[in-house]
């Protein structure tokens, strides 16, 4: 008989956070974060300072908190899209309840290939940018981003853990520590400001900041790489 598939890391992920927690209602969360320790870096003021019933896009929202805080925090009109169904009947179950706020399952890349929306504003907090082909996902978000606004995305930093920065467009074996501790693998894009930007500027984008920030939990090295940019 055939091997069985292996299982999905992000469902094997969220299968043990809905087992080990209850899918319940949850307050909105007073800030967005974008890196690994909660409160480090800037807020939801990247995506722009009046977010009032704009359209944003989440692409990979897990859960919810982060497009839960636009929704109520900001007003914003937010969309918040998860290749995995577990995670969006838990961001319905912990925000279902709030207005502005569609939670949405499939891929991202399908998911911008079928639609017609454009939008203000699109992010991705260790989401589908760095997980889906750079060539083929960043010109899908330029096509739904209106002209002037703003793409933000945080990724695992290239050179966390002392990596080496990866120095052509291939992407790495990397792993997802699930909450049992288990590793399971996959594979991640990983590339310094400077070749995002590069793929940025073919895609029809213009960056516009790119910080590195680190967790004191993770050792010496930069933990997330945090980048701002604007269609042009």
């Amino acid at each position: 008989m055939p091997a069985a598939p292996a299982p999905s890391p992000w469902h094997a992920h969220a299968l043990q956070r809905t087992v080990a927690a209850s899918a319940e209602p949850l307050p909105v969360p007073a800030r967005m974060e974008w890196t690994t320790r909660p409160g480090l870096g800037p807020g939801a003021e990247i995506l722009g300072h009046d977010l009032a019933h704009r359209r944003v896009l989440e692409l990979g929202c897990g859960p919810g908190h982060n497009a839960a805080h636009l929704a109520t925090r900001r007003g914003a009109r937010v969309t918040g899209v998860d290749l995995v169904g577990l995670q969006i009947r838990r961001a319905r179950a912990h925000y279902g309840r709030l207005s502005g706020l569609t939670f949405a399952a499939g891929h991202a890349l399908h998911y911008l290939q079928a639609s017609d929306e454009q939008f203000d504003a699109i992010y991705s907090v260790f989401g589908a940018i760095g997980l889906v082909p750079p060539n083929l996902l960043l010109p899908a978000i330029t096509a739904h981003l209106k002209p002037g606004r703003t793409l933000a995305f945080s990724v695992p930093h290239p050179q966390r853990g002392g990596r080496r920065t990866t120095t052509d467009d291939r992407p790495r074996r990397d792993h997802v520590t699930l909450p049992d501790r288990t590793r399971l693998p996959l594979v991640r894009w990983e590339f310094d400001a400077k070749r995002w930007e590069l793929h940025l500027i073919r895609a029809g984008l213009r960056i516009t900041s790119a910080h590195d920030f680190h967790d004191g939990r993770h050792g010496p090295w930069p933990t997330t790489l945090l980048i701002t940019a604007h269609k042009l």
